[in-house]
């Protein structure tokens, strides 16, 4: 039995354009969205989760930058003095360039194109002196986040074969993957464990059975009850796991509804920050989680049900799930922790949850599926989903999603509560 009420849907990647236009005053917005599209059409194939860490800190910057000009907020943690004159559109354009062209060189020549566009819509003198804060604010996130651990030796996972634990899953049967990120240094929270998830049930547990067997129906790789629609989502939100990544999902959809909704320079600037620091340490904080409490993944428990001592449960030796699992443990889980905190930050940015939106998917998987445009009321609505996708393609357990539903809210609602508050 499904304890959730389900929104079934497909989701977004609609590649939008912003052209620099004049504005004398310094204050287009979309300076804040045509650095992170741009972003997202430069992030590197390779960038795995780095691509968290890669989105917080353009906006961290930029939103110090324009913010450093209208002093509307309290500085998330750089704050350039003597900025009068200067153009904080500038100085967004410049903190952006100068954080992408030291985190992805390789992209250098599209950053500099952008830059010199945006520029050239600006004063000269305005835009001298945003350049100059714009620099200063990129060279003190840069030094910051130098040395936050990421780029350290992954430690070794493996687990000893024992009952509940997790193993590498077939078909790849890969090493644990991104097992330095619990000690990395969080942009926002106090450390990876502050706000880290209940214990899972236990294996002889009701809730545990009943949600092994749900997996077990609806996640199996040729399922007689999946839908057809669940099957497109379930897949769809697998082709973007490791490129581009969920979290471009939901900046597609912090662009729209930033844009739709008007929002000035400074706090257009304050939603992206808000929304890409919240999904980084909130995932951060997932997966972290998953390393404290090393479950076992479906693909490893159905075969093995013979060994939970749950009479509710009943082995399938060849079980197989839709989608590959990706290799780390299952508990809890990272999409539903991605779609939870992202909901959260944006209505919390917005002052409510019930924003409609459309959303475009332009699917990477293999085999090629449909692009799918879907519309939504609510960014709650897509966060469901977004977990519902893990247990239709048989990688989770619904337990995993509901324990990042009830924890990487809190991870947004603590970034909102104490970074980037109104000095008024």
């Amino acid at each position: 039995m499904v304890r959730k009420a389900v929104v079934a849907g497909v989701l977004v990647l609609a590649a939008t354009t912003f052209a620099p236009a004049a504005h004398a005053h310094g204050d287009d917005a979309d300076v804040i969205l045509e650095w992170n599209l741009l972003l997202q059409q430069t992030l590197p194939a390779t960038a795995g989760f780095q691509s968290f860490r890669y989105y917080a800190m353009l906006h961290v910057a930029m939103f110090d930058a324009v913010n450093s000009v209208e002093e509307r907020y309290a500085p998330y943690r750089v704050r350039v003095r003597s900025s009068h004159g200067a153009s904080s559109e500038a100085a967004a354009a410049q903190a952006a360039h100068d954080v992408l062209a030291a985190i992805i060189p390789a992209s250098l020549t599209a950053y500099d194109a952008a830059l010199t566009a945006r520029l050239a819509t600006i004063p000269h003198g305005q835009a001298r002196q945003g350049v100059r804060v714009g620099q200063k604010v990129a060279a003190e996130i840069l030094a910051w986040r130098l040395n936050d651990g990421w780029h350290l030796p992954p430690p070794a996972y493996v687990n000893p074969p024992f009952t509940g634990l997790w193993q590498a899953t077939p078909p790849a049967n890969l090493a644990a993957a991104f097992t330095q990120f619990r000690g990395v240094l969080p942009f926002a929270t106090l450390s990876s464990t502050q706000f880290l998830h209940a214990n899972p049930p236990a294996l002889t547990s009701a809730q545990y059975a009943e949600d092994f067997n749900e997996v077990k129906d609806v996640g199996k790789s040729d399922s007689a009850t999946r839908t057809a629609e669940q099957t497109l989502i379930a897949r769809n939100w697998a082709s973007v796991l490791w490129s581009p990544g969920p979290n471009v999902v939901w900046n597609e959809v912090g662009r729209q509804v930033v844009e739709a909704r008007g929002l000035c320079l400074v706090d257009a600037a304050r939603a992206m920050a808000l929304l890409n620091v919240s999904i980084n340490d909130a995932i951060q904080t997932a997966h972290t989680g998953k390393f404290v409490y090393g479950l076992w993944r479906p693909v490893t428990a159905i075969p093995r049900a013979g060994e939970d001592l749950n009479d509710a449960t009943e082995a399938d030796a060849t079980w197989m799930s839709l989608v590959p699992t990706p290799p780390y443990p299952s508990y809890p889980g990272n999409m539903a922790c991605v779609g939870a905190s992202s909901a959260t930050a944006l209505a919390l940015a917005l002052g409510t949850n019930d924003v409609a939106f459309t959303a475009r998917w332009r699917s990477t998987a293999q085999p090629p599926l449909p692009d799918t445009v879907r519309s939504y009321t609510g960014f709650w609505q897509l966060a469901e989903e977004e977990a519902n996708a893990r247990i239709w393609g048989g990688i989770h357990f619904r337990f995993d999603n509901e324990a990042s539903q009830v924890v990487c809210p809190k991870v947004a609602q603590f970034v909102y509560d104490n970074y980037m508050q109104d000095r008024r």
